[in-house]
């Protein structure tokens, strides 16, 4: 990851952040977007892509440790 930053808004990022946009949009990705960004970029709330985090790091998805 070169950034740890929003590649839209420029915010800091969260692991979290980092992982559910590597898992939704591109797990090799360079830059990543902040959840809110990404909610708006693929229209899905912020509180379904939060419940999604919870989901993935329950079923053991090393992006959520």
């Amino acid at each position: 990851m070169t950034s740890g930053k929003c590649k839209v808004c420029g915010k800091p990022l969260s692991t979290d952040e980092i992982g559910i946009y590597k898992k939704m949009i591109n797990r090799g990705a360079d830059e990543c977007m902040c959840i809110e960004c990404l909610s708006r970029e693929i229209s899905v709330p912020v509180s379904a892509l939060r419940e999604r985090i919870e989901y993935f790091r329950r079923m053991g998805c090393t992006l959520f440790l």
